[in-house]
């Protein structure tokens, strides 16, 4: 069985609820790279950054927003 190393950063002992807007999203992807477990929560239908470009291939879809991209790693997602 091999057994996974977690890379544990500074900030790993703490759980943080990512509330922002756009406005906001480098504040807890910079948490997240520190370690911090950090949970993204959006509405129904999605957040309305999920609309901002540059998307994918150039197909304007919530799902390939590059911008969401690049400001959600490090995070996990639910929505409420």
């Amino acid at each position: 069985m091999v057994e996974e190393k977690k890379t544990e950063g500074m900030l790993s002992p703490y759980r943080v609820l990512d509330l922002t807007d756009e406005k906001g999203f480098l504040c807890g992807k910079l948490l997240g790279d520190l370690g911090a477990d950090v949970i993204k929560v959006e509405r129904p239908g999605g957040d309305p950054a999920r609309k901002i470009g540059p998307f994918y291939h150039d197909e304007a879809d919530p799902e390939k927003s590059l911008f969401w991209f690049a400001f959600n790693t490090s995070k996990r997602g639910i929505t409420l």
